[in-house]
């Protein structure tokens, strides 16, 4: 039956007596209808919304939901919403990682027909892998193609101090989000499902995982759960369990880092430029190349160039690449035979005179003198 996952929502809201699940939910069940064709339908439903019974209801839970609770003590809200459109969530996986991505995807997507024929689901996908290697990207690509707005919880706010109150958020945090349509993301995912095993640990934070689990089981089989870490070796056993997908992201390869350059610096740079980009770009981060590639083209707009120079990338990946080589308490001499042995046929002499800012004829001269 098409729809059937609003409809059992809004059934649930009614039930137990929930204005903003019924209202975010009907809202949710119009725009699908209307997208479908059933414009009469979804009009029908809206002016539902807009009658005297649901005048209770402000403007702003119509048009946004309800509001995103807050932490007592501090009154910061326990999540952020971000409403992501699929252009600006790009992400460059591995085949099997994007394999498991899409047949989650599918999974979520397929809810109405798995419910019908009977077939429960838990929609929960983990992600972990090393910093800056795109897993809240890839969070922001799950609830762009879910069309769903992206709830990611603020670990700083939820962590309180007070003796029960971490837990107390943690469920306020989980019953918002199965009240609403949404994909709910819990980032720094360690910090809250830490190995209850811990001798280091006090006794609040393990108290603080067993509520953790209580939630996600609690969870009704419609709520998109994600959740990401750099730690997984932390996690405690049951929580790693309660995540019916799980990726392991690591560092692009160079086919991930060609396509990441090209996608960053767009038209400021060429195909072949980012083939060079990624054949000596070993060991970056996606997060590094984001930011090496706005950073150059920022550097390009102030100079009112067209195009990023080859060299200005070159010299940003060798000065991320060659940290302690590279710094200005290093002498040039070590820096350039750095540089060199990075790629001897991509670094020659002409681009590093035009990286390090020197004459090509010195730069012979200290590469002789090093060797």
């Amino acid at each position: 039956m098409e729809h059937l996952l609003e409809i059992l929502k809004i059934v649930e809201g009614a039930v137990a007596v929930d204005r903003d699940k019924v209202v975010s939910y009907t809202k949710q069940l119009a725009d699908k209808l209307a997208a479908s064709g059933e414009e009469e339908v979804a009009k029908r439903l809206r002016r539902v919304l807009g009658t005297s019974k649901a005048h209770a209801v402000s403007l702003a839970l119509l048009n946004n939901g309800p509001r995103m609770p807050v932490d007592n003590e501090s009154r910061l809200a326990l999540a952020e919403e971000e409403l992501v459109v699929p252009a600006d969530a790009k992400v460059f996986l591995p085949d099997e990682v994007q394999a498991t991505v899409t047949e989650f995807l599918r999974f979520v997507q397929g809810a109405d027909r798995l419910l019908a024929n009977g077939v429960d689901i838990h929609p929960s996908l983990l992600i972990y892998g090393p910093p800056g290697c795109g897993k809240t990207e890839l969070a922001r690509h799950v609830a762009a193609e879910l069309s769903l707005p992206l709830f990611t919880a603020r670990v700083d706010t939820i962590v309180s101090s007070y003796l029960g109150s971490t837990s107390k958020n943690i469920r306020i945090l989980f019953e918002h989000a199965m009240a609403r349509p949404c994909v709910l993301f819990l980032d720094e995912f360690d910090a809250i499902a830490k190995l209850r095993d811990d001798q280091h640990e006090l006794g609040e934070l393990k108290r603080v995982v067993v509520s953790l689990l209580q939630n996600i089981d609690a969870l009704d089989s419609k709520t998109v759960l994600l959740a990401a870490t750099n730690h997984e070796h932390l996690l405690d056993s049951a929580a790693w369990r309660r995540f019916a997908y799980k990726v392991h992201i690591e560092k692009p390869n160079g086919v991930a880092r060609e396509k990441l350059f090209a996608h960053f610096l767009g038209g400021f740079s060429s195909t072949d430029d980012s083939k060079l980009f990624a054949s000596v770009s070993e060991g970056m981060s996606g997060a590094d190349i984001k930011q090496l590639a706005y950073d150059s083209k920022r550097e390009a707009i102030l100079q009112d160039k067209k195009v990023v120079e080859p060299e200005e990338v070159l010299r940003r990946i060798v000065a991320i690449r060659l940290t302690k080589e590279t710094n200005s308490h290093t002498d040039i001499n070590a820096r350039l035979k750095a540089a060199r042995n990075l790629d001897p046929k991509v670094f020659t002499v002409r681009r590093l005179a035009g990286i390090f800012q020197c004459s090509t004829g010195q730069v012979s001269k200290l590469l002789n003198a090093s060797d």
